[in-house]
Formats: structure tokens, sequence, C-alpha cells
């Protein structure tokens, strides 16, 4: 297929499924394309690399959504992540992301391992044969870890599941006007729920990581505050959900690399590293150009719109040769799955963390886990990952 034809086949449902062809015949027909909605995508995994750190590219944040979509705070779907530090610039950018790293600490998440570790071992212990693993595990595991980082209750995690996958939908470049009614419903229950959460932490503050963004003081405004700590639940369950799915799948069509894992769980940070680059749970990321750029000999001009590809650039042959072959032994794992910059995912040490522990753990527990029917995929393009993954436990 030409780059034409390869572009706009990620806009339909086949080739999402599979979009890895696509993104072989874009990267080879440029580094940097223009489409016919006058938006330019990257390819390339050093493009991307230095696009995702160059600060001559911005977000498009709350002043924008006001120019293009002036109703958009009424859909609180949609509110809670314009205004939320993953659509803000600096300097507000500054100040939010300095505050939530300040709680958000490596040693507030290497402190989790055990909260992990235990909730997995929980969930895998009460696994029926014949479950579907992204219901009885995948999706329970990171919602259960950060609502437990959050404070919120254990009673309350089914809920906030339903929730979040309701909400994330906004992330996505195409949706429906249901899709979009249940992000809008979603996001102002959640707001609700978290508005009585912070009242009560105020009130009893605790060892979580609601009680330390709200001893930031005037660091975070109130809007702030609520809009990201939405975004923490969101974030930290669909990213983490698609990569224990995407893992799980790949570790069983693959008998001989799981087996190397279940031999010697020290490997898992290298499968995860190598998991994360072969089938990005995050697809792709946009920007905006804040000046004229030169992007490899091509003019892109400010005010343009470009969408990285994370998924190509991971699979860039100058990056990794034999791109489309697993191969966890690979030196210099270095996916952009997670972006980079100021806008590197601050939960990605946490979605990491998780699947180390998971994927060791459910294949010396159940040494005979297997697949019991063919997975079936989520229509989604930016967040990529499996809506049901159907098991046999032995």
């Amino acid at each position: 297929m030409d780059h034409q034809t390869a572009l706009g086949s990620l806009f339909s449902p086949e080739g999402r499924d599979d979009p890895y062809p696509a993104y072989d015949v874009l990267r080879a027909h440029s580094p940097v394309l223009l489409a016919p909605d006058e938006r330019w995508y990257v390819t390339t995994h050093a493009l991307t690399n230095r696009l995702l750190r160059d600060p001559a590219l911005r977000l498009a944040d709350a002043s924008d959504y006001d120019q293009f979509w002036p109703g958009w705070r009424q859909n609180r779907g949609v509110a809670s992540v314009v205004l939320s530090m993953l659509q803000t610039n600096p300097p507000d950018h500054t100040r939010v992301r300095r505050a939530a790293a300040a709680t958000f600490t490596p040693k507030r998440i290497a402190a989790m391992r055990d909260v992990i570790a235990e909730q997995a071992a929980d969930l895998i212990e009460a696994m029926p044969d014949g479950a579907d693993f992204m219901t009885a595990f995948a999706y329970p595991l990171p919602i259960g870890v950060i609502c437990s980082l959050l404070g919120v209750p254990a009673g309350d995690r089914a809920w906030f599941r339903e929730k979040a996958a309701d909400l994330t939908v906004v992330l996505e470049p195409i949706s429906t006007v249901d899709e979009m009614e249940l992000a809008d419903a979603a996001g102002r229950e959640l707001e609700n729920y978290f508005i009585g959460l912070i009242a009560e932490r105020q009130k009893n503050p605790r060892e979580d990581l609601t009680s330390a963004l709200i001893a930031t003081g005037g660091t975070l405004t109130g809007e702030e505050l609520l809009a990201n700590l939405v975004l923490l639940l969101v974030a930290g369950f669909e990213t983490t959900a698609n990569l224990l799915g995407t893992g799980l799948h790949l570790l069983l069509t693959m008998p001989a690399q799981a087996h190397r894992l279940r031999a010697d769980p020290e490997l898992s940070p290298a499968f995860v590293e190598e998991i994360l680059r072969y089938d990005s749970p995050v697809q792709l990321t946009s920007r905006f150009a804040a000046e004229d750029l030169d992007l490899d000999g091509v003019a892109v001009p400010a005010g343009a719109g470009l969408t990285m590809l994370l998924g190509a650039a991971n699979r860039d042959p100058a990056r990794y040769p034999d791109p489309h072959r697993f191969d966890p032994d690979r030196p210099s794992i270095q996916p952009v799955s997670f972006g980079g910059g100021a806008h590197y995912c601050l939960g990605a040490p946490l979605a990491r963390l998780e699947a180390q522990v998971a994927f060791p753990l459910l294949l010396t527990t159940l040494p005979k886990l297997a697949l019991s029917a063919e997975p079936v995929r989520r229509d989604r393009l930016t967040l990529r990952g499996f809506a049901s993954i159907p098991i046999t436990t032995g």
C-alpha cells in the first residue's frame, strides 16, 4: 500500500488491530509527512525522541480548547484531562509537575512493591479456570494499586475501574457521541468522589498520595488538585492494564520466552522493556509547533499540529535491528512508550514495577497458564490493548 492508504488505515478497525504494517510504509516514505488534514505525522525513533524533548513544541491546553471547542468544559471527562498536567504548558505545567513529583516519589513507588505482590497473589489465587485475564487480573491489579496509593477504600475499586474505562475515550482521536456522554458522566462522578475524599483528608490526613498532594498547600488550585487526582487514577489504570494484557499474551504465544522468565525472574525488567517496545500501550502523542521547525530538512510552520507515532518509533529498524522480532536480550532497549522530556509519564516507574512483579508471579504460580481462545483487542489507536484474553490455568 502507498503511504496515504497506510495513514488512512490507522483510522479503520482493521488498521488499528495491527498498525505495524502501516507504520512500516509511513516510516519508509518519510520521517515526517503531511496528511490531508494538514497534520504532520512523525514516524522515526530519532525524530520522535528529539521532539518529545523539544521546548519548541507545546500541547493543546485550556486556552487552545477555548478557541476550537468553546463548550469543552461542559464535558467533565474532557475537562478532567485538559485541566490536568497532561494538557498544560509551562509555567503552569512546571509548577504542577513539581508538586506532583514531590509526592509521587521513587521512595513512595518502591514501597509499593509488597502491596503489588500481595494484591497480585490474591488475584491469582482467586482466578478461576477459564477466566478472562483482563477481567480477573489486568484491570483489577492497577486499579487496586493506584487506589491503595491514593487512599481509596478497597470496596470502591470495582466502581473506579468502570468509571476509569469510560473516561479514557477522551484520549482517542476518534470517538462516538455515546462514548463521549459516558466520559462526561464518568468525569462528573469521579470529580464528586474526589471532592468528598479531599474534604475527608483535609480533616483527617493519612499516609497516602491524596493527603500528600493536599499538603502541598497553595501550590495547586482546587481545580488542579481535582483534575490531577482523576488523571492519576485513569492514567495509572489504563496504560498498566494494557501493558499487563499485551505482555501476558506475548509470553503465552512464545513458550520459550515464558520458560526463560519463569526460570529466572530477574530477567523481568528486560522483558518489560521489550514488551513496551514491541507493542506499546500508548501508540501516539500530539503536540503543536510553537515556532517554525526544521525536521530533517522538512519545514514545519509554527502552529502546525504534529502526531508522533510512538508505536512506529519503537519498531524503527534504524534504532532496533529486526524490529518485528520480540527479543528481551536486545542491548539498550529505550522505548518511547511513556513519552519523554518534561511530559514524561509520571507513573511510568509504577507501571513498570507492577509488570515486573506480576509476570514472574503469574508464570511461577500458574505453570500451566495458557490461552483458551483467541483474544479480542479493543478498537483503540492511542491506548492499545485487549478487551479480553481467555485463559486456562491448567
